[in-house]
């Protein structure tokens, strides 16, 4: 059965609304109602320099609209909105007390072409109001669509604390440069340096009296250098994005272009640069795959295009990610390449079991063994004698198809069939699996987890206490245990 190429990950997920920043200032809104709902969507109106005129109809204006007349920020009308000239409002706000009033407030801004908001009644609205953090013109909204309007308020305190002061001034004299900075850098690569130099800049104090020249002083510098692309390597664990290291992050955040294994989840790609361009480059054990030659020549004639490149892989680009062919490509090839470590399956997997692979009761050292060669069978070319040690942890990566061929060989090199054994898969992931047992058993335990998505085994003492505790279970659900497993010191 022919099988296609995998679908590439869309750079947005699906948006219950779509953020939008509307300008408003010199701009004419209609407010209907006295209230202090209405006052509070003025006085927001007002503040983004809109013209806004509240119609108050019979109802008494609200102490907030009055001072918010007094200060002439909004103009009060005691028409009703009904009777209002609806020629030339932008959008048009409304506290309706009825569904029947919403309804019919809704159908006549409609039929004016006006984008309209009924306060607390969200079937009527053209547009909602979210959450707002103020360092103007650097602003920030926040929307849950209405679902959770108290959750929007403590992202908004969260997003507070992050964002200093200060931004506000920086925004303003990234306003006051761009022209000059737009004169001195063309787009692309040296003009995004420039910014992200900036940015930096901006999370380190209020910007001085000379932070401008010294500023335009670094553009003139950039547009002198010559500018070369590059490559970084980085990891992006085994699958959970809150396990991206910061720098992973930055780097994601200034990439041209991402190359990305099969294995990388739509959460991580969701949190690089927008503009990025995105390829796939799947590796897969067992299947068809983009080949290496084809990726180094890629990463190669994008970064002698000028690009910076991101080549993201799972897990950590040093164990088992054939950083070392790629790396030898591109420094031969004289292009600059860096490498952005990330956690490994194993260093996850014994977070999530609270395992410690080096436990100093029974483990004196770790060790990374590829569970297959080139061709894909079992490797000879290890020392199957020394990694039958039982003080040592083992972590078996890529192994899934010969796990009962390894099970099987370390036995035979002396290592007890009631070894404890942890095997998981989709490591860090919602649907991770795992499963404890025995070393003679690691075969079926295999079968059992299935091999179709990433997976792990570990072999060794420290997860004795794992195993102990999975059999129990077993016992008490179906009230047999399997033959012939034996009991390990308890440790890990």
């Amino acid at each position: 059965m022919a099988t296609g190429r995998a679908k590439t990950p869309a750079r947005m997920e699906d948006l219950a609304v779509l953020p939008l920043f509307f300008r408003l200032k010199g701009r004419a809104v209609l407010v209907a109602g006295g209230s202090d709902a209405a006052a509070w969507k003025a006085e927001l109106m007002a503040a983004a320099g809109a013209d806004v005129t509240v119609f108050l109809g019979r109802e008494a204006a609200d102490e907030a609209l009055l001072a918010l007349e007094a200060d002439g920020r909004v103009r009060l009308s005691g028409a009703h909105w009904s009777a209002a000239d609806w020629n030339g409002f932008e959008l048009a706000l409304g506290d309706c007390d009825s569904e029947e009033e919403a309804q019919t407030f809704r159908a006549r801004a409609k039929a004016e072409g006006v984008p309209v908001n009924v306060i607390d009644k969200p079937a009527y609205c053209d547009f909602q109001f979210g959450s707002i953090v103020n360092r103007s013109p650097v602003v920030v909204g926040i929307s849950t669509d209405g679902a959770a309007p108290i959750l929007g308020q403590a992202i908004r305190r969260r997003i507070e604390t992050l964002l200093p002061k200060a931004l506000a001034e920086w925004a303003g004299l990234a306003a006051s440069l761009r022209e000059a900075i737009g004169a001195r850098l063309k787009p692309g690569g040296a003009r995004r340096a420039f910014w992200e130099h900036f940015v930096d800049l901006s999370f380190s104090g209020s910007p001085d009296e000379a932070a401008a020249d010294r500023l335009l002083t670094r553009a003139t510098q950039i547009a002198a250098s010559p500018q070369t692309g590059s490559v970084t390597l980085v990891g992006a664990g085994p699958g959970d994005p809150e396990l991206l290291t910061l720098k992973a992050m930055r780097a994601l955040q200034s990439a041209d272009v991402i190359l990305f294994d099969d294995l990388i989840s739509p959460e991580i790609l969701e949190l690089a640069r927008r503009e990025a361009k995105r390829m796939l480059v799947g590796k897969r054990g067992g299947r068809t795959s983009c080949r290496q030659e084809d990726i180094n020549r890629m990463m190669l004639d994008l970064a002698r295009a000028g690009k910076r490149v991101v080549r993201l892989k799972s897990g950590d680009p040093s164990v088992f990610g054939r950083s070392g062919e790629e790396i030898a490509a591109l420094k031969d090839a004289g292009i600059p390449v860096s490498v952005i470590p990330g956690i490994t399956a194993a260093s996850a997997l014994a977070a999530g079991t609270t395992t410690s692979l080096t436990h100093r009761d029974c483990a004196q050292s770790v060790r990374f063994v590829t569970g297959h060669s080139k061709k894909g069978a079992l490797p000879e070319d290890i020392d199957w004698r020394a990694i039958a040690d039982p003080t040592t942890t083992t972590m078996f990566y890529m192994g899934g198809r010969t796990a009962g061929e390894i099970g099987a060989r370390l036995i035979a090199e002396g290592l007890p069939p009631d070894t404890p054994v942890l095997i998981a898969a989709n490591i860090s992931r919602p649907d991770e699996r795992r499963w404890f047992g025995a070393l003679a058993m690691l075969g079926e335990g295999m079968a059992e987890i299935g091999h179709d998505n990433p997976v792990l085994f570990g072999i060794g003492q420290v997860f004795a206490r794992k195993a102990a505790l999975a059999e129990a279970r077993l016992i008490q659900e179906t009230g047999r245990r399997y033959a012939n497993r034996g009991r390990a010191p308890c440790c890990g």
